[in-house]
């Protein structure tokens, strides 16, 4: 099998790739381990950036979204009983957000790949990138418990933390940028219709909480908790108990309450693997960065590397100049520190470590304070979190 460009990896960033690649007529294959089920209802990502939402338009694949997805045009911050609202287009000049789902991202997507796509190889896992330095790279992968390979012109590893993309980038080539925190979120779903009709970070001295919501009925939950806790420790009511204390505010706003349909844990970490290319091989999303979800980056990152990646490919076909490609690390890197900066920031601003002194009790508040009272440092909230440009 060959094909101008191997995509390993199934999710948004690897169906959006492939999605900008048909329209730009050049050729791909997307393997994916996983089948199409676990693609469509792995629970992700959330919150999609103003650039996000307008490459999904562009690329035709914003109808659904845009009569299901939840516009948000602000954020609400609480700490000590008070609330005060970040206004996105206010601030940022008419940037918002959708509330749109990563699975209902990826369902759409598929659809467009396998009716107007390349092949979308599902159950079909990647073992090893090959020849990245030459200019035939190889991706050997099994699929029905057949070994075959997919030869290409490049590889884009869109696989994920966990993946093999990046093992192909040899270990004195490679520097790692990590870092871990002592908590992580206790997330749940819930059948019951968001209690505030946008977003809520909460920062308290029992740790940090988030209201936000899938649709209009379902809402999304998370708790603070230590490092390595076990979900199903928590009961249902002691969720709930936990969640209306720590967004309790001054004016008597209540939480409403519901069947909790899931529960699950997420681990907290910063990490960056620079380069994000070797040769022929190109990486993108989770195989080459994480963020803390927070600031809400994790999915929009991806979409910013394969972006960058598409152009790049484009201006060389068209012009023969190979710029785009041989700065793709550089430029994508630059976006992704950014979004490091600013999810580290939101992630100290809001969440209380387990030895925190009164001390740096006092500085969290005295930012958040900062973020009410200074329409500059308000900006700079809000632009980060609508996103950094993709050019």
């Amino acid at each position: 099998m060959r094909t101008t460009v191997g995509v390993i990896g199934a999710g948004p960033a690897g169906l959006l790739l492939a999605r900008l690649l048909h329209n730009a007529g050049i050729e791909s294959v997307v393997l994916e381990s996983r089948d199409r089920a676990y693609v469509e209802h792995r629970q992700r990502a959330g919150i999609l950036e103003q650039g996000t939402v307008d490459v999904l338009r562009a690329a035709g694949a914003g109808e659904r979204m845009d009569r299901e997805g939840l516009r948000h045009d602000g954020i609400e911050l609480r700490f000590q009983g008070k609330r005060h609202r970040v206004d996105f287009p206010g601030l940022t000049g008419g940037s918002s957000v959708m509330v749109y789902a990563q699975t209902e991202v990826c369902k759409d997507l598929i659809a467009l790949q396998l009716k107007e796509g390349g092949p979308l190889l599902f159950e079909a896992e990647a073992l090893a990138v090959e020849g990245a330095e030459g200019d035939r790279p190889r991706i050997r992968f099994t699929q029905e418990g057949r070994e075959d390979v997919l030869e290409c012109d490049y590889v884009v590893g869109c696989d994920g933390f966990w993946g093999i993309a990046r093992n192909a980038v040899p270990a004195d080539l490679s520097r790692v940028f990590e870092r871990t925190y002592p908590f992580g979120w206790l997330g749940i779903l819930a059948d019951v219709p968001p209690s505030h009709d946008e977003l809520v970070y909460a920062r308290h001295d029992r740790g940090f909480a988030l209201l936000s919501m899938r649709s209009p009925t379902v809402s999304r939950l998370y708790l603070q908790v230590p490092e390595g806790t076990d979900a199903e420790a928590w009961g249902d009511e002691e969720i709930w108990d936990e969640l209306e204390r720590r967004f309790e505010t001054e004016d008597g706003w209540e939480l409403r309450r519901g069947p909790i349909t899931s529960k699950s844990v997420t681990p907290m970490r910063s990490y960056v693997h620079e380069p994000m290319r070797h040769g022929r091989l190109f990486l993108a999303g989770d195989a080459a960065h994480i963020v803390p979800p927070t600031g809400a980056k994790g999915l929009n990152l991806a979409v910013g590397d394969v972006v960058t990646f598409a152009r790049a490919l484009v201006q060389l076909r068209d012009t023969g100049s190979a710029e785009l490609l041989d700065t793709y690390s550089a430029s994508c890197l630059r976006r992704v520190w950014q979004a490091e900066r600013f999810s580290y920031d939101m992630t100290t601003m809001l969440h209380r470590a387990p030895d925190a002194t009164p001390f740096e009790d006092r500085l969290q508040l005295a930012r958040l304070e900062r973020v009410a009272g200074s329409r500059a440092a308000e900006t700079d909230l809000a632009e980060g979190y609508t996103g950094f440009p993709l050019d």
